[in-house]
């Protein structure tokens, strides 16, 4: 069967990394036995005559769009960017008749609202490396029921999939360099994307992780992950970002990684997220000595009170000798904070200000109001105050702010940037 696999998003909302997800698609259909191409948009000068052109060229048998993110998660200036997928969807229906499956991580947290309002007729909620090859099986076999396949959603069928997650990551393909090397071409600043785990065991009442990946950590062989790293290598890059959640749990899998990296002899820097809880030197010392040059560390508030209500399994000094010893190790750090959610007062958010400052980090990031995701508690406690009535409401990006801080929150915030070289919103 012909394959077209097409990236949705056409911009990121943070670094600009290629479809990595995307590819790891690609590469395992391509070992089930189809023809597959992919085209990532982020690439594209013109992404409606790419995709229009690639369909003549091609004239695949089923189209598949990935759906990265719904929005940029800023409650200022929102921008919708579910309509970069609908756009896609449409430019492939205007240049063929082949179905046309969703998939990808914005996808996967709505998939129903999201299936209908893009206008694809099915979909893959979560990861599609074993269940996409499958869905093509039973499309290529007359007479076959979609029926029972896990994951799946198809337009006008009202039950809900059972979810699954494969437990061996090694056992997924990673993707041939020359697959997100075009998408890398010429953006200096975008580095390649690694994801070594799946899935999150943390609770915190926001994320949506969980409903994306799961709650149980599957991870690569750190064997596999550097064997790959050092394909890049040879390609000529040197520039990498761990997307993984939280690239300390479990720390001693993270030291494992960080020791096979080292003893590789590659000549590369990095960057990865750090959950703040636990950290001692010795891992620190292990991420330098890897190539690791900065650390997003989302610390989201200097409130105990607050940080307890995330349901946050770290306390304010782990992150102060977090940040310490990223310091000391000449890690560049990278702070988070996210403002106005349930509890939230003008004391909160007084604590959480007095507190980044007195970390000093190298830049930090303030989000102002909580993107509402379904299945988390603040979708509960937004319900409960009658904000929102049900997941058709969350397609469309709502945030939570804590009631009477809606405008001096904003200004406040403002007034402490204006200040701050390093400090955005």
């Amino acid at each position: 069967m012909r394959v077209l696999l097409v990236s949705g998003n056409r911009e990121d909302i943070q670094i600009r990394v290629p479809a990595l997800g995307l590819a790891c698609i690609a590469t395992a259909t391509e070992r089930a036995g189809h023809d597959v191409r992919m085209l990532d948009l982020m690439a594209a000068t013109d992404p409606q005559s790419s995709v229009i052109q690639a369909i003549e060229d091609f004239n695949p048998q089923i189209i598949g769009v990935s759906v990265r993110n719904i929005d940029d998660q800023r409650m200022s200036g929102t921008r919708f960017l579910l309509e970069q997928a609908r756009e896609t969807v449409a430019w492939c229906r205007k240049a063929s008749g082949s179905p046309i499956v969703l998939g990808g991580a914005g996808f996967s947290i709505l998939p129903g609202p999201v299936l209908d309002y893009v206008d694809a007729d099915m979909g893959v909620q979560g990861e599609g490396e074993v269940v996409f090859p499958e869905l093509l099986r039973r499309l290529e076999e007359a007479g076959v029921s979609l029926n029972g396949l896990p994951n799946f959603y198809e337009r006008g069928r009202a039950s809900t999939p059972r979810r699954s997650f494969p437990k061996d990551l090694d056992a997924l393909p990673l993707p041939d360099p020359s697959l997100l090397a075009a998408a890398l071409a010429g953006a200096h600043d975008a580095p390649v994307p690694v994801q070594t785990r799946r899935g999150c065991p943390l609770s915190c009442s926001y994320c949506s992780t969980p409903t994306i990946e799961g709650k149980s950590v599957r991870r690569r062989s750190p064997e596999t992950v550097v064997a790959w790293m050092s394909r890049w290598v040879e390609e000529g890059f040197r520039d990498f970002y761990f997307v993984d959640n939280t690239f300390n749990l479990p720390p001693s899998y993270s030291a494992s990684l960080c020791s096979k990296i080292a003893a590789s002899g590659m000549d590369i820097s990095w960057r990865c997220i750090l959950f703040p809880g636990g950290i001692d030197g010795r891992l620190i010392e292990m991420l330098a000595q890897a190539g690791c040059k900065e650390v997003s560390l989302g610390f989201e508030s200097g409130s105990t009170r607050m940080l307890n209500g995330m349901k946050k399994s770290y306390t304010l000094q782990e992150v102060r000798n977090a940040a310490d010893l990223l310091r000391r190790n000449h890690i560049r750090a990278m702070g988070f904070l996210l403002l106005g959610g349930p509890g939230e007062t003008r004391e909160s958010v007084r604590e959480s200000l007095a507190f980044a400052e007195s970390l000093d980090l190298d830049s930090l990031k303030i989000t102002i109001g909580v993107r509402i995701y379904p299945h988390t508690e603040v979708a509960l406690q937004a319900a409960r105050e009658g904000l929102i009535t049900g997941e058709q409401d969350l397609l469309f990006p709502r945030f939570y702010v804590a009631k009477g801080l809606e405008n001096w929150l904003q200004e406040t915030v403002l007034n402490c940037l204006s200040n701050k070289d390093n400090w955005t919103v």
